[in-house]
């Protein structure tokens, strides 16, 4: 059995983060481990407490997990501190992990900052080049270049930007410009697009943690990376589409619906 690792924050409410690494996982047919970054106190209507864990227990985690069990693929998702990234860097980096994909994820859906901008600089010098793919949406994109994005053609300039810097795959997520939600790819000089449709107006919960850690799946089973996000965005798709009527915020995805093998 392949196994995913995800580093990320708990979500108590189940919609995002870990939880949702770990489900999504798990539908995938791989084994799921986590390591802890922070523990949220959160529902779907928003965030109301973080709580970072030490850097050290952070590291303590993560060579407990390298040492008995060794991932094929590395999902990242909220990092709390710029102590936290350095050490996951600095471990990753130590192990030579495998097929991380690093979703940048700065601010939850209801409007929480998870990431200070301290932390998002650290996180785009230290982990960005060790990472595989990054998969930010329009705002984060425009987080890490510093760049206005209103049109695809924007996403295709931002993205050969990032990716020319960091020394990494992009993977620019469209769904927030309007009438859209098709995403570009930009890796190793060649950009692709994939298409796809609104599905619903409502503000959703878990969509970003859901498609990165589908396609760390999908990679870890030995994927290539462009069928791996295709068969990623066809999971969260069907996940969106049985969204489940929980909560009395954003919507969280039904991971239980199905799964691309």
């Amino acid at each position: 059995m392949k196994k995913v690792l995800t580093i990320a924050g708990s979500d108590s409410s189940g919609g995002a983060g870990i939880q949702a690494d770990i489900k999504t996982m798990t539908m995938h047919g791989v084994y799921a481990m986590s390591v802890v970054t922070a523990l949220t106190a959160q529902n779907t209507t928003g965030v109301r407490g973080i709580y970072p864990v030490s850097a050290e227990f952070l590291k303590q985690q993560i060579d407990a997990v390298f040492e008995d069990i060794r991932p094929d693929a590395v999902k990242i998702g909220m990092v709390s501190t710029p102590e936290q990234v350095k050490i996951i860097a600095e471990r990753l980096d130590f192990y030579g992990a495998e097929n991380i994909v690093t979703d940048p994820v700065a601010v939850s859906t209801s409007g929480s900052e998870l990431s200070n901008a301290e932390t998002y600089e650290v996180l785009k010098d230290k982990i960005f080049p060790l990472s595989m793919l990054i998969t930010p949406n329009i705002p984060e994109t425009e987080k890490i270049i510093r760049l206005n994005i209103n049109s695809t053609e924007d996403m295709v300039r931002v993205s050969e930007k990032i990716a020319e810097k960091y020394r990494c795959s992009v993977l620019c997520k469209g769904g927030h410009l309007k009438d859209t939600a098709d995403d570009f790819l930009y890796s190793m000089g060649k950009g692709t697009w994939y298409r796809g449709k609104r599905l619903t107006d409502r503000e959703l919960h878990g969509t970003g943690c859901t498609l990165s850690s589908a396609i760390a799946s999908n990679l870890a089973k030995g994927y290539g990376l462009e069928k791996s996000i295709h068969y990623a965005k066809k999971y969260v798709t069907e996940c969106i589409e049985s969204v489940s009527e929980i909560g009395h915020g954003n919507k969280p995805l039904n991971h239980m619906k199905g799964v691309f093998k």
